[in-house]
């Protein structure tokens, strides 16, 4: 790339001046956007991308500083700085102005802080970009950081901490960066929580400011923004809105080219407890930063060797031995300039001296090449933060699009000697072992207690031992394995590559109807395929699960070349899933069909698989609460359905002569609807269903006898509420799911006013419980459709570390003030919120297997609704607004007579820290105002703004206040000692009860539900009339 590359484009009007670049961009032969790159005069560089078809306009924002670049006092200062931007800048004060203009314009936004880099990002109805742009460029030019906020998310960060701290990828993720070499940037602490960045004292906030205006720099800035004006437009848009951002003269972004491990860390054995029952081995080895090696990808060429899972491949072996059920091997990006390559084993040394024909690179060069050429378009805000990441990458300008996708071919010796440096570091003395369990399996291999440390965030129990020297001998010796070796060719890989609002039925059988649909939005070579107790649904499970253990090997190398399957058991029985491009799909989808209707199942495979789904069940009781809550709520409103502690029951007396005889049931009488769907032939589409019926030769169900999924109704004016506690003793978290009634999704102006009614009141809901309350970091609010598709209605969810009664409380009172913000709300600002709706129903799906989804969606339901989000945006125009208020009035308002509620209360064991009442924080400035202390209380309470806050958080931030150049040391010591008999005088109350008069608390789950009326079975809507003749 020289200087004669780009353009400059002068001044126009208010638009400053910015660069263009003149090449074209290498994309995607069906990728139909158009591209500019332009860089502005403070050295922000910008993709502008022009998608006149976009579902949705999306930005991303891309700032190369992360939490490597925190202050080494002031751990999660950056993840701090990204919670701040959201709350109101200099030209939109308003805290909640950015996300409540995304939620009217039928939009939303994330961010997220990451070792170095953090990413901010939107989508927004495509009319509503310029707004959004102007709102969102204000988080990088003019933040107000207002005190009252900076102390408000304090407690949001520590909420994020709160949240993870029982899940076991966060404690090894941030054990891993501890066990970095001593002073290593990688070791530090990324998420922060409040007494890291308080431990300045009063001084966050000026600290906050300072490190934002220092780091913030527009030059470490890359901008990617998607919308259907034309790239002129954008451009003249980015540059009036992102030039005002500073820079500040800060170089090029930080590069680290020091590796974590040190002599140290290398040749080690870290034992890790884990919260989850689960058995893991990851060994890492150091790996050199791969951005700068996009020409060849030598890491991905050793991860596609490692984790081949075909014959001869080293998961094909130990899964053989009955030692593994999965293997990995990835690189790992760690920060700029650094890098890991995990895999669950280590390599044997014969790996290492291995010849590698060319034609192996060659292969890798064509799947990366196919996937490239016919990548299937995706969601503007993802596809956004994709590019605004890589743009940071060293490649040419006019490779920003391509060059992390495609793999080139050999050329002379680079390619192979980049791969073999890269293996250099694959030896046994160079990396880390990871071996993760519960502590007890830990002492049980090891006879005995062990060392355990603490490390210091997380608590997560480990010990660090090295190998010693017969260990890495024998390590070192030869592959004297004769089933371990490479792979041979890919019979998969596509050599055909040639290129309605409604699939129509062209075929019905006995026991089987197939739905089809010509691709005539996707010019893609792809197709995509779906086709009365708790034993027996444990069953299902084992059979679904040992049909795609058996398949693992001679699948993967369809997996690599594009093709995909999956067998899942559901609640009325199997679904077969296969999707890929449609030369190899009819041969595929025979193989697997062949393997379900001939599995015969083995002891040491069943053996294995049980204890897989052990583990899953037994580790779903250590989900975050709010899982749970959600779990326990949908399973309370579901007909016909087991709980997975009915299920564990069952799993450990099932033999193997039950599976073998319950594959047989499965398929001795069947109902089959099939879904083909992309570049398929309506006579291959026959051709693929006859050939099915053939290999399963089936019997047909009655039509009584097919099975559909049904939901339980609450009556009206009902108000129930579920409480249990939190299986794990060491979760600081609650949960509540709260649930309303809304009725029949079937209505459709009734589905349409219930749903635009959720979407108003999801972004208030964020705004005053989570933000202004901040009860916790978990805070949603949307429309839940029960089991069956026929019944709907409207959930919040709030997790938190206070009671669940507080919480339901403040739901209610939530609720209790949406009445009037309904009928306050203007009139515009309810049309814009329609238009968001109807533009949403109306987009077009973004892919095949999206489109996939939504038709399969119809077709499992029963009722054949296919064109019902036609309806709904038709119907929408229509509706006022007196009818939302009246819906809101008649079901969800907390003293509506028809209102029918369940709530759902997951209540935390750990104990909880003592916490001062609002009482006696009240009497505790009675004594501050007596003793004369000067100090603004008002202040004071925008500084530390919450009700019944941890005793000693309020203590440390006394503390801090009544210093001695604002009162003697003898005042002080006398105010803080009476705070203990305030605390015992004015207790906090008992959070977790629910105090209602109305409420009907349910004891005994299944009683409840046998109380409970069942939605109707399902009958189609519509009588598409498509046989014998479809219209195609």
């Amino acid at each position: 790339m020289t200087v004669s590359d780009w353009k400059e484009v002068p001044q126009n009007h208010l638009i400053p001046p910015y660069s263009i670049f003149t090449r074209p961009l290498e994309k995607s032969q069906v990728d139909d956007r158009q591209y500019n790159v332009i860089r502005l005069k403070n050295g922000l560089t910008a993709m502008l991308v022009h998608d006149p078809c976009t579902e949705n306009a999306a930005a991303s924002l891309n700032v190369a500083v992360g939490h490597l670049s925190d202050p080494d006092d002031m751990p999660g200062l950056a993840h701090f700085c990204e919670h701040l931007l959201f709350m109101g800048t200099k030209q939109f004060p308003k805290e909640n102005e950015y996300s409540e203009y995304l939620s009217k314009n039928n939009g939303g936004s994330n961010a997220y802080t990451s070792s170095s880099n953090t990413n901010y990002h939107f989508r927004v109805s495509p009319p509503a970009l310029p707004g959004a742009l102007e709102r969102f460029s204000g988080f990088f030019h003019s933040p107000l950081f207002a005190p009252s906020c900076t102390t408000r998310e304090l407690n949001a960060v520590d909420s994020e901490h709160k949240k993870n701290h029982q899940a076991d990828p966060w404690r090894i993720f941030q054990l891993n960066k501890t066990l970095s070499k001593a002073g290593h940037p990688w070791s530090k602490f990324g998420t922060g929580n409040r007494a890291t960045l308080t431990a300045v004292g009063r001084e966050t906030r000026r600290r906050l400011i300072e490190w934002w205006s220092k780091e913030y720099c527009a030059s470490r800035m890359e901008l990617c923004v998607i919308g259907r004006e034309p790239l002129e437009e954008l451009a003249g848009m980015v540059s009036r809105l992102f030039s005002p951002i500073p820079n500040h003269g800060q170089g090029p972004p930080p590069l680290i080219d020091d590796h974590p491990f040190g002599p140290n860390e290398m040749g080690t054995l870290v034992s890790v407890q884990t919260i989850m029952s689960f058995h893991a081995v990851e060994i890492s080895f150091p790996l050199a930063w791969q951005p700068p090696l996009w020409k060849y990808k030598p890491g991905y060429f050793l991860s596609h060797f490692l984790g081949h899972e075909g014959h001869g491949s080293l998961f094909a072996y130990l899964k053989g031995k009955g030692w593994i059920t999965s293997l990995s091997a990835a690189t790992q990006a760690l920060g700029r300039g650094f890098a890991m390559f995990k895999t669950t084993m280590y390599p044997h040394e014969e790996w290492f001296c291995s010849e590698f024909p060319r034609w192996f690179q060659t292969e890798i060069t064509t799947i990366a090449k196919t996937q490239f050429q016919f990548a299937e378009k995706r969601a503007a805000e993802g596809y956004a933060v994709t590019i605004a990441e890589r743009m940071s990458w060293p490649v040419p300008t006019e490779k920003l699009l391509s060059a992390p996708a495609l793999i080139s071919e050999w050329e002379g010796d680079e390619g192979e000697r980049q791969v073999r440096e890269a293996l250099e570091n694959l030896q046994v003395d160079s990396g880390r072992v990871v071996l993760m369990a519960k502590k007890e399996e830990h002492e049980r291999i090891s006879d005995g207690e062990k060392a355990w440390q603490s490390e210091k965030w997380y608590g997560t129990g480990y010990t660090v031992e090295r190998w010693d020297d017969q260990f890495l001998n024998e390590a070192r010796s030869p592959n004297d394995i004769p089933d371990l070796h490479l792979p041979g060719r890919n019979e998969f890989i596509p050599t055909n590559l040639d290129p309605q609002h409604r699939p129509h039925l062209i075929r019905q059988s006995d026991i089987s109807k197939v739905w089809y649909k010509k691709d005539d939005q996707f010019w893609l070579p792809r197709a995509a395929v779906a086709s009365d107790k708790p034993r027996t649904t444990v069953l299902t499970k084992l059979c679904a699960d040992l049909v795609n253990d058996s398949l693992t090997e001679y699948t993967y190398d369809a997996e690599l070349a594009g093709l995909a399957y999956h067998v899942t058991a559901h609640s009325l029985g199997m679904t077969l899933t296969l999707k890929g491009y449609n030369d190899k799909l009819p041969e595929l989808a025979k193989y697997v069909v062949r393997a379900l209707r001939n599995l015969v199942p083995t002891q040491d495979r069943l053996d294995v698989m049980k204890e897989k789904l052990k583990r899953e069940w037994d580790n779903f009781f250590m989900n975050q609460s709010y899982h749970l809550s959600d779990y326990y709520g949908r399973y309370m409103l579901t007909h016909q359905t087991w709980t997975i502690q009915e299920l564990l029951e069952e799993l450990p007396g099932v033999q193997l002569e039950e599976v073998a005889a319950h594959i047989r049931y499965l398929l001795n009488k069947i109902n089959i609807q099939t879904l083909v769907l992309g570049n398929m032939y309506r006579d291959q589409a026959i051709a693929l269903s006859e050939s099915v019926e053939d290999i399963l030769n089936s019997a047909p169900l009655a039509e009584g006898q097919v099975p559909s999924d049904r939901a339980l109704i609450l009556p009206e004016g009902s108000n129930y509420t579920w409480t249990a506690p939190v299986p794990n003793p060491n979760e600081a978290n609650s949960a509540l799911t709260y649930y309303i009634h809304l009725g029949e999704l079937n209505d459709p102006r009734h589905r349409v006013v219930g749903t635009l009614l959720a979407r108003i009141m999801s972004e208030p809901a964020f705004n005053i419980l989570r933000t202004k309350e901040q009860l916790g970091y978990i805070v949603s609010c949307s429309r839940w459709l029960l089991h069956g598709d026929s019944q709907f209605g409207m959930r919040i969810i709030v997790q938190s570390e206070r009671g669940t009664g507080y919480l339901e409380e403040r739901v209610e009172a939530f609720l209790d003030t949406m009445g009037t913000k309904l009928e306050e709300m203007e009139n515009q600002e309810f049309e814009d919120f329609k238009k968001g709706m109807q533009q949403r129903w109306r987009e077009p799906a973004k892919n095949l297997g999206e489109e996939a989804s939504k038709y399969w969606h119809h077709i499992d339901s029963g009722f054949l609704d296919f064109l019902r989000r036609f309806e709904n945006a038709d119907l929408i125009e229509k509706v006022e607004k007196h009818e939302v208020v009246a819906l809101f009035r008649e079901r969800v308002h907390p003293k509506a007579l028809k209102r029918a509620k369940l709530s759902v209360h997951m209540q935390s064991q750990k104990p909880r820290p003592p916490r001062i009442s609002s009482k006696a924080v009240e009497a505790f400035e009675a004594l501050v105002r007596e003793a004369d202390i000067p100090i603004d209380l008002a202040v004071t309470k925008d500084e530390f703004d919450r009700e019944s806050p941890v005793a000693a958080d309020f203590l440390k931030h006394w503390n801090n206040l009544l210093s001695e150049d604002v009162v003697s040391t003898n005042v002080a010591r006398d105010v803080l000692g009476r705070l203990p008999a305030l605390m015992e005088q004015y207790p906090v109350r008992d959070e977790n009860v629910y105090y209602s008069a109305d409420v009907t608390r349910v004891e005994d789950i299944r009683a409840f539900k046998a109380t409970l009326d069942v939605s109707p079975p399902p009958q189609p809507l519509v009588d598409w009339g498509d046989l014998p003749n479809a219209k195609l």
